[in-house]
């Protein structure tokens, strides 16, 4: 089958289509017929070799954690989804025509697959992050990234669960971080003098962005309690807490997926490009400058 592969760690350029075997479901998976994949840092990461210290990525290698499709095959002791099912989920080799789930959501009606091919990582870590903050009515959330993925539905989250959030941004983002919900402020030296102009406390941090900012953080938050980053390995150096993937929950993607159709959420997808632009696709991501989430379609 044709897939996005890269042969060799490198820049985004190493990206380019390949013949790749099909996969088969074990029992527990489905597999689907892609429609949409979703592009991460993290995707990006693994493609450059800077993850190869946490663990090893055997070549070739397929990227797309993310992805949206029509069940073509179901495995043993599955339930509750049949052939021609629309569903999205996290997947490891999903850049690809075929790509096998063991943790999925169905699609609501009306929604295109490219905006749920933009879910599933989103959903679990923003939700994960919140969960770690623990957050209450009435306290303030600094969210570092606050126009993106992750941060985007984290502050949209925290914003409809009674906490004042502030966001850091581009310029570009700021307009977004203000739909949110959120208070926009831009990245840059002088943040610290900024946020404590909006408020003398801030409760908690979320580094959803990995820009050298938790420093500033730390300050800002008065100690390394309650600072999280998704993004900045300086975390262990500083004390901070830096959280990883978890357990995906069907029923979290399933909640945030109706949340999106049902436009009380807002995760926007920038560009939709094919399979054969995943140079440039990744690039974008990258960058941190696409606007929104990167789709890759076959």
């Amino acid at each position: 089958m044709r897939a996005v592969v890269f042969d060799e760690f490198g820049d985004p350029e190493v990206l380019h289509l390949g013949e790749v075997p099909e996969p088969e479901t074990g029992p527990g998976q489905v597999r689907v017929r892609v429609e949409a994949v979703g592009l991460n840092t993290f995707d990006g990461k693994v493609r450059s070799g800077a993850m190869e210290t946490a663990f090893r990525t055997r070549l070739p290698a397929v990227p797309g954690l993310e992805v949206a499709g029509i069940v073509d095959q179901v495995g043993a002791d599955v339930a509750g989804v049949a052939v021609g099912d629309r569903v999205a989920g996290p997947a490891g080799r999903g850049a690809a025509e075929l790509a096998v789930l063991r943790v999925w959501a169905p699609v609501p009606d009306g929604m295109a697959a490219t905006q749920a091919a933009a879910l599933p990582v989103v959903a679990e870590t923003s939700r994960r992050a919140l969960r770690i903050l623990d957050l209450k009515p009435g306290e303030t959330l600094l969210v570092h990234g606050a126009s993106g993925g992750v941060g985007g539905l984290a502050t949209q989250l925290a914003v409809a669960a009674g906490v004042r959030v502030i966001g850091t941004a581009s310029e570009a983002g700021q307009e977004r971080v203000a739909m949110y919900g959120a208070t926009p402020i831009v990245y840059g030296v002088g943040i610290v003098d900024w946020v404590r102009a909006l408020t003398p406390t801030v409760d908690a941090v979320l580094d959803a962005a990995g820009k050298g900012v938790l420093p500033d953080s730390i300050e800002l938050r008065g100690g390394t309690d309650r600072v999280l980053t998704l993004a900045d390995p300086a975390a262990h150096e500083l004390g901070v807490e830096f959280s990883e993937q978890s357990e995906h929950s069907a029923e979290v993607l399933a909640e945030v997926m109706g949340l999106v159709a049902r436009g009380e959420l807002s995760v926007p997808v920038a560009k939709v490009l094919p399979f054969a632009d995943a140079a440039r696709a990744q690039r974008l991501v990258d960058g941190g400058h696409a606007g929104g989430k990167v789709v890759l379609v076959p």
